[in-house]
């Protein structure tokens, strides 16, 4: 199975459904490390439903499940475990509950539990959801820096009062695949909103109104005080200061250390812009949140009316005992206003020109363009959402600007659009043409060639973007051909292309000799180009024509090559167990289907066999058919030429998702001898 969830509690593992070809799971494994035995526990009770992509974590003896996928809708049940009378229980919470996701992240803070992200993706992924296990009431806390991150099936850990997302992301079959960076976020932040935002008592909290929202600007609004200290703090800060202006709180350089370390404990360091010093050197600007500023100005901190014993028992500890306990957001509060700061704009910030996002540009100047020749403004409907970079060259979809009024400002368009992408050249993608030679139709829109070189996992690829296609998408099968060992062996690529494959056989993996098959004048052309860009031309045969009458085969005990040229004679010279065999591995990277190639790739291996990469797309309901008859086909060939061959299935990698249910699929099928 995969997409199942797995906690540990005590000595033992528990696992819940997943997916297989045989469905999505319902069933409860547990595995006891001691004994490292499995059981399975009969459904009783409020048994959750069959899912995959869900969440599960372990609070002393409880498991907790959230979410996945049942095959038809995304889920929002929450469920608990007793690992103790092994019965499950479905969980009454109060607030509101997570939207339905699966593919998402789950953790346990204290005594919270978090989720994060997942699919489908909303606006607003930036939310962590909160469930406080004591009262069971769900909040949720808005987190800017979770903004720009696509958190699908990405991992997260808890190290102290830090939360660490990694990794994760999606895929587009048109696109490639978008990759998130990490990110990390203070939970302790989180826990003082939580006390700051609810009663202490149970029965305030029972009664509080369960479709409430938090972000970290809300705070708690009935009940508090604040002090003089922090008054002060709010008379300057709300002194001439704009609610979108970005600011700095100012204190003299003596307090530096320590207000920055309570600054960046609680989040209100704006990491985005830098510290530094006043003109005269005598204060230091901190670039501050809003969050820290609403906190301050709203008066609705919870803080003690009398501070003096709060600053003559916290102000003389020691710095670093200080910042190492776990002081609370009051206490902070009130150590920052005895510096006697202030506020004020951060007119370096303000002096920059906001940033704008590529595609806000572009909208502004096709708008203006429009509207200056008169045209529909629906026509905005056409703009691009997303492109790809292939080297200098920015892709546009074949989507995008297909209404045939844009021809009239055709010019004038493409020179716009490039300036808002900072694009040195604009094409749009055009469909792969269904021929043989699968040429691409890349429209060069702004820039006078095609030619490009596009670095990739440390290879370089040189191609003309117009002419052939280059697919991002394979980025992760190019990868792993990359990380084979093929120190001893000979390859023979039957869909050479400009090298997608060839140049990871050589540059990475090794690999003594590759036979590289193309019929596609383009792909040949950008082909020998790269290997000699790579150093890898020695080690290189490049074979023009149909790999069906131009591969490398074993006839009797002697190599037959229906093209001979200077580097073919040169291999078979070097290498004479040639006469025993030809390749130990066949690559045969062609989509939709290289079954046309299946018996060419046989008589290719050498006569002990070796292993065939067979791609194919594949509807995701057909795969495990697929599969069979690959591996059925294989020893049928083999069979007919007389080969005493066993073929498994060594290995299914599954690339990308091509189309909707339509997989790209790779099959490692070995082959040897009885």
């Amino acid at each position: 199975r995969h997409r199942h969830a797995a906690a540990a509690a005590a000595l033992k593992i528990y696992v819940f459904g997943g997916l297989s070809n045989e469905g999505i799971y319902s069933c409860l494994n547990i595995l006891d490390t001691e004994s490292m035995r499995w059981n399975v526990i009969s459904a009783a009770g409020e048994w959750p439903c069959a899912r995959h992509s869900h969440s599960l974590v372990s609070y002393g003896s409880t498991l907790f499940m959230f979410g996945g996928h049942d095959g038809q809708r995304a889920l929002n049940d929450f469920y608990s475990f007793d690992t103790t009378t092994l019965s499950w229980n479905k969980e009454i919470t109060s607030g509101r509950t997570p939207s339905p996701r699966f593919s998402h992240c789950m953790f346990i803070y204290k005594h919270y539990i978090g989720i994060l992200g997942g699919c489908p993706i909303r606006e607003n992924n930036q939310e962590i959801a909160l469930l406080h296990l004591k009262h069971r009431v769900w909040f949720h806390v808005s987190i800017p820096a979770l903004g720009q991150c696509l958190c699908v099936r990405s991992s997260s850990v808890v190290t102290d009062d830090d939360l660490v997302v990694i990794g994760g992301g999606a895929s587009c079959y048109a696109f490639g695949t978008k990759f998130c960076q990490p990110v990390k976020i203070d939970l302790h932040l989180l826990e003082s909103v939580f006390e700051l935002a609810y009663k202490k008592n149970d029965n305030a909290v029972q009664s509080w109104d369960a479709t409430y929202t938090m972000d970290l600007k809300e705070r708690e609004q009935n009940g508090t005080f604040i002090s003089h200290k922090v008054k002060s703090m709010v008379d300057a800060a709300t002194n001439g200061i704009a609610g979108s202006d970005p600011l700095v709180f100012q204190l003299e350089k003596k307090y530096a250390k320590l207000a920055k370390d309570i600054l960046k404990k609680f989040g209100w360091l704006d990491l985005a812009r830098k510290v530094r010093v006043s003109q005269d050197n005598v204060l230091v600007l901190f670039p501050v949140s809003r969050n820290f500023h609403t906190l301050v100005t709203d008066q609705h901190s919870k803080l003690l009316d009398d501070d003096s014993c709060i600053s003559k028992g916290l102000l003389g500890c020691p710095e670093k005992k200080l910042i190492g306990d776990s002081i609370a957001l009051h206490e902070a509060l009130e150590i920052l206003s005895s510096f006697h700061g202030s506020f004020l704009k951060d007119e370096l910030a303000l002096s920059r020109k906001a940033y704008k996002s590529p595609q806000i540009i572009m909208r502004e100047l096709i708008s203006s363009l429009l509207e200056r020749k008169g045209m529909p403004s629906w026509l905005l409907e056409q703009l691009p959402t997303r492109w790809e970079t292939l080297g200098d060259i920015t892709v546009l979809p074949k989507t995008c600007f297909k209404d045939l009024l844009w021809e009239s400002v055709r010019e004038e368009l493409w020179q716009l659009v490039a300036k808002s992408l900072g694009a040195q050249r604009l094409a749009r993608q055009g469909k792969i043409m269904p021929n043989g030679t699968r040429d691409s139709t890349l429209e060069l829109l702004v820039g006078d060639n095609g030619w490009v070189t596009h670095y990739e996992n440390g290879i370089s690829y040189s191609l003309d973007a117009t002419k052939c296609m280059f697919s991002s998408g394979n980025r992760s099968e190019k990868l792993r051909m990359g990380q084979l060992d093929c120190r001893d062996e000979v390859v023979v690529d039957l869909f050479s292309g400009i090298g997608y494959f060839v140049l990871p056989f050589l540059v990475k993996a090794n690999a003594k000799l590759v036979y590289a098959c193309e019929w596609n004048p383009h792909a040949l052309e950008a082909l020998q180009r790269n290997v000699m860009d790579n150093h890898v031309a020695d080690r290189c045969v490049i074979l023009e024509g149909d790999n069906r009458l131009t591969a490398p085969k074993v006839c009797g005990e002697h190599i037959s090559f229906v093209e001979l040229n200077t580097c073919t004679m040169m291999a078979a010279y070097c290498f004479p167990s040639f006469n025993q065999g030809v390749a130990d591995r066949v690559c045969l990277g062609l989509i939709p289907s290289s079954e046309c190639s299946w018996a060419t790739a046989v008589r290719a291996l050498r006569v002990g066999g070796g292993v065939l990469h067979i791609h194919g797309n594949v509807n995701d309901s057909d795969e495990a058919r697929w599969l069979d008859n690959v591996v059925e086909s294989i020893s049928s060939i083999a069979t007919a030429r007389g080969l005493s061959w066993k073929v498994s299935l060594e290995h299914v990698e599954r690339v990308k998702w091509y189309g909707p249910h339509i997989r790209h699929v790779v099959a490692d099928v070995r082959c040897g001898s009885n």
